[in-house]
């Protein structure tokens, strides 16, 4: 069994930016060379999320009002009264989404559905540089 790990570099603009990764995840599936396994895609930190949706701008902004409606960014968190970095809110909302998602690879394909796309989100409440981890196992 094959194992290749790939990494995206990228920058955001932090506030919930959602952003479509499906292409270069399929691209470092490719490059794997890897038919059949399982593709795990991980955001290493705790202002990240991972998941999958319908890329589309209603349903981008819904997701964001959605965040903001379960961890309001005006609330106070005893985490921001520790630290006083502000992104208390950050923090929980990664926690609620996962930082990484798992996908079947089938054929050297992504099994995602039609309207399905790998998505990242930017929770922190600045821009940052971020960094994925792209992993392949399978044959």
């Amino acid at each position: 069994m094959a194992v290749v790990t790939k990494y995206l570099h990228f920058d955001t603009k932090g506030n919930t930016d959602i952003v479509d990764i499906t292409d270069d995840v399929t691209i470092a599936v490719k490059e794997s060379r890897i038919k059949d396994g399982l593709v795990t895609v991980f955001a290493p930190g705790s202002t990240m999320g991972v998941t999958t949706l319908e890329y589309e701008p209603g349903l981008v902004f819904d997701l964001a009002q959605a965040l903001e409606r379960i961890a309001p960014q005006d609330m106070v968190y005893q985490h921001n009264e520790r630290w006083h970095d502000g992104n208390g809110h950050s923090h929980v909302r990664a926690s609620l989404l996962g930082q990484s998602e798992t996908f079947p690879v089938i054929n050297g394909l992504i099994a995602l559905g039609t309207w399905q796309q790998i998505i990242c989100i930017d929770l922190d409440n600045r821009p940052r540089s971020r960094k994925l981890v792209v992993q392949v196992v399978g044959e």
